[in-house]
């Protein structure tokens, strides 16, 4: 009988230290994972504070959770069995699937800027027409969970691209964790930044040391949130036109266009010698910006000419 405890104490020592070392590989993954889609991860916050701008306070944290749980779904539901069971049949279809969501991408961000510039403003003019604010309301989450997909997309095939070598398993729960992590991370801080503005104003009417903080809270936000919708305007271009070079390379099509891209960004960190990782990354990323604002202005360009289109922007006008 002790022999046979011990032997049952000695199995359950062993699956302990098997499970404390899948842990370690998952936790290892997962860091590896989330450090290169950082970028993304950055782009995907930028871009969100966009779709509660203009809304009543008391709905920007019910519309930012609702968000979450899409970008969630998204990522947990959708991306991540379709990525594995791509990744293990038919890993040749995710470049060019991804380039269709870098496409989406660089058309929204060129119809951004293109009623930045014109004054047209098609969104705006189909919003307009719901006079039910739920309605309103569903039409902003669809397009920011849209938008989401896409970019949800790209930080999970990044993290997959970082695993391949470890087991099934291993990948299938560090993309899990990444997925939450990151939903969380993201959203959390979008929440945040949206309500900098009430935070401030609590603060100002607090009154003592804390009111000139409150005042510049209360005065900055509203910049702030500006910024971040051009900046998730840049980031939109910046990633589409990105997953375009990276997948022109890897599917060896038109090969001249992302070799001179990466050739210009390190020529011009060579020159400049000092800080040569971060004029590297800007030059690159400015080049994948001028790429998606093109892709993007010849979709915007073609679906224009559509009847539908040309009606939205007759009421537009």
């Amino acid at each position: 009988m002790p022999s046979g405890l011990i032997a049952l104490l000695d199995d359950v020592a062993t699956i302990a230290k098997l499970a404390a070392s899948s842990l370690d590989d998952v936790g290892a993954a997962v860091g590896k994972a989330g450090s290169k889609a950082a970028g993304v991860v950055i782009d995907d916050t930028a871009v969100t504070p966009r779709y509660v701008t203009g809304l009543t306070p008391d709905r920007e944290l019910p519309i930012i959770g609702k968000i979450a749980v899409g970008s969630l779904r998204n990522k947990l539901l959708i991306i991540l069995p379709v990525a594995l069971i791509l990744s293990a049949l038919a890993p040749w279809a995710i470049t060019p699937i991804l380039m269709l969501g870098g496409t989406y991408l660089c058309f929204e961000g060129a119809e951004k800027l293109w009623e930045k510039l014109s004054g047209e403003h098609h969104d705006e003019a189909a919003l307009a027409e719901c006079e039910d604010p739920g309605e309103l309301e569903q039409r902003q989450v669809a397009g920011a969970i849209r938008t989401d997909f896409i970019l949800s997309a790209e930080i999970m095939v990044i993290a997959l691209s970082s695993l391949e070598t470890s087991s099934f398993w291993t990948r299938a729960l560090a993309l899990v964790l990444v997925g939450i992590v990151i939903t969380v991370a993201v959203y959390g801080a979008v929440g945040l930044i949206v309500k900098l503005d009430d935070i401030g104003l609590h603060l100002a009417k607090r009154g003592g040391s804390t009111r000139h903080l409150g005042l510049l809270l209360v005065r900055g936000v509203p910049k702030l949130l500006g910024g971040l919708a051009a900046i998730g305007t840049a980031a939109m271009l910046w990633v589409g036109g990105q997953i375009l070079l990276h997948g022109l390379e890897q599917l060896h099509l038109l090969t001249a266009l992302p070799h001179f891209v990466h050739h210009l960004a390190v020529a011009t960190a060579e020159t400049l010698g000092f800080w040569a990782a971060f004029w590297e990354w800007l030059v690159f990323a400015l080049g994948s910006a001028v790429v998606g604002t093109a892709v993007g202005a010849v979709v915007v360009s073609v679906l224009h000419l559509l009847p539908h289109r040309r009606r939205v922007a007759e009421v537009a006008q």
